[in-house]
């Protein structure tokens, strides 16, 4: 197969789309006002309708329609990794107390931090595959250990963990005084600031600005979104090794993320059955990325899963877990109460 490369139109095209609706986003929410499950699913659909036509526009361009298929198919797997990622998002916010049009603000500026952090890392990753076939042998271990991970620690009644404690929450202490409560949307708040509200009792130590409970939160989040991308891109350049595809179907599946939250916040008790699929696709991926690094490295096996067969793989076992999350919902607990009419 040939490589995709970095068409000129192509990309062009990406960056004005993601930039034009980046803005369409942040001018829709301008003002702060609280967001309803209704707006969130709306503009959930508006992400995943727009991730769509950009796979039409890579089908109808381009001869290929190879290049199409492995889009969709690392698109459909981050946004099912992002599922997981956004129940740490949730607990993050319990943890500091973080509500409403704030968490909004928030992941905002945490998604904007994604796109960088994500691109670095595709260059990076795509960069050592392209250096060596064998290092495919090392991202599909890094995948089967991610599911195996994820494997071992359902069914695990764990409280949630409290980010409050956090290493990048501790280093940001150290970095500059903390101002220890919430002060409108702001993540900084200035010392005159403290004093116009006579809360000298609410600051760590004295200095000229001081870090919000939000600026922390945003801490939290944006270095759990690093951690994430340490299992995400291997998993989806292990896909396809086009850099440009890798980051487009990322970004796509983040840039949903943010509206997307609000509405996994109401029926994430729904989907019992997701994490289940996502970590079989992991099994799978991570042996289809060591059976292509074996037969680039050492020899063909005369055994290879085509782009379409990927994408057929990925978007049946995806919806199965829907699907069963719906047919075979979790059981409600209930108790029977002896002696007692």
């Amino acid at each position: 197969m040939t490589h995709f490369g970095f068409p000129t139109e192509t990309i062009i095209i990406f960056f004005v789309v993601i930039g034009a609706s980046v803005y369409l986003d942040l001018f829709a929410h301008r003002k702060a006002t609280e967001i309803s499950v209704a707006d969130a699913a709306r503009w959930s659909v508006f992400w995943i309708v727009l991730a769509l036509l950009f796979y039409v526009y890579l089908w109808l361009r381009f001869d290929n329609k190879e290049w199409a298929n492995l889009y969709l198919a690392g698109y459909a797997l981050e946004k099912s990794l992002s599922v997981d990622n956004l129940m740490v998002f949730m607990a993050i916010f319990s943890s500091f107390g973080i509500k409403g049009i704030l968490q909004h603000r928030i992941l905002y500026w945490g998604i904007m931090g994604a796109l960088v952090f994500r691109a670095i890392f595709v260059v990076v990753g795509a960069s050592l595959f392209q250096a060596s076939p064998y290092v495919g042998f090392l991202f599909a271990a890094f995948v089967i250990w991610t599911a195996i991970k994820m494997l071992q620690s359902r069914g695990e009644n764990k409280e949630i963990e409290d980010y409050s404690s956090h290493w990048s929450v501790r280093l940001t202490q150290k970095l500059m005084p903390i101002y220890t409560r919430l002060y409108f949307h702001r993540f900084i708040i200035r010392h005159d600031e403290v004093i116009a509200q006579n809360a000298q009792d609410a600051i760590t130590r004295n200095g000229l600005r001081y870090a919000t409970p939000a600026l922390l939160c945003l801490m939290a989040i944006e270095t759990s979104d690093i951690a994430f991308a340490f299992d995400s891109v291997p998993a989806v350049i292990a896909i396809t090794q086009e850099p440009l595809l890798v980051y487009a179907a990322m970004i796509f599946a983040i840039l949903g993320l943010r509206s997307l939250y609000f509405v996994l916040a109401a029926l994430t008790k729904y989907l019992i059955h997701l994490e289940k699929a996502v970590i079989c696709l992991l099994f799978f991926i991570g042996a289809k990325m060591a059976l292509q690094s074996w037969n680039h490295a050492i020899g063909d096996t005369g055994f290879q899963l085509s782009p379409g067969t990927s994408l057929i793989i990925v978007l049946g076992v995806l919806t199965a877990g829907v699907v069963a999350s719906l047919i075979f919902p979790k059981k409600t607990e209930t108790r029977q109460v002896n002696g007692m009419d």
